[in-house]
């Protein structure tokens, strides 16, 4: 991800432990996971593939949709060079993820984040964190729902695997100063975001994990 999109994360938020699988309102919230319960959840195993996790929904049922139809010749490509990805599975740990990744960004806890996203991913958020310390600003976000998570995009090049995930989620995004003084956002009023977030995996070894490679806002 380059400094602009990270700048524009922190602007947005006034200022995101990966494993092997790794947002407009819809109506109908999920359930808000603990960090701890997130960090269980994405360590998930990889299974066969199943039917509902293989047939997208109709298109105008986006709320059950598990990757947009020009998604769909990636996905059957991913499904060719390793038979074990689970589409539904993944999407499970895809959000367990963004959870994570997420509020570990947030609280600035970079060595939860450093193993399981790209170099480049790490160093612009580590920036992000030093910039914010020392402007003597903390973020005090929450994330209330992910809304959907569908997979956008799906390539294999030489047994690199690279999946993209649309996310549309509320946060609550609050900035407090050393004081602990709320200077800008409420906790109250959640923000719409949809996010782009591609993950990378070489389907050819034995290590099972995906990492974050890059992110972009949609607007």
């Amino acid at each position: 991800m380059t400094a602009i999109v990270i700048l524009a994360l922190v602007a947005l938020f006034i200022g995101l432990r990966l494993y092997s699988v790794l947002g407009e309102r819809t109506g109908h919230e999920q359930p808000i996971v603990k960090p701890a319960d997130a960090e269980a959840d994405a360590r998930i195993e990889p299974r066969a593939p199943t039917a509902h996790g293989l047939v997208p929904a109709a298109a105008s049922d986006t709320n059950d949709l598990a990757y947009l139809p020009t998604a769909g010749p990636g996905v059957r490509a991913l499904l060719a060079a390793d038979p074990s990805f689970d589409v539904a599975r993944f999407l499970e740990g895809a959000q367990a993820a963004y959870r994570l990744i997420l509020e570990s960004f947030w609280k600035g806890d970079l060595d939860t984040m450093r193993p399981h996203v790209d170099g480049h991913i790490y160093d612009a958020f580590s920036g992000a964190v030093e910039q914010r310390a020392t402007d003597g600003l903390v973020l005090d976000n929450r994330l209330v729902a992910i809304e959907q998570a569908v997979i956008a995009g799906a390539e294999v090049d030489r047994k690199v695997a690279l999946v993209t995930v649309r996310f549309e989620a509320d946060i609550a995004a609050v900035t407090r100063n050393a004081a602990g003084e709320v200077v800008a956002g409420s906790l109250s009023d959640a923000v719409q975001t949809r996010d782009r977030w591609t993950f990378r995996r070489d389907v050819g070894a034995n290590d099972p994990n995906w990492q974050l490679v890059e992110t972009d806002e949609e607007e």
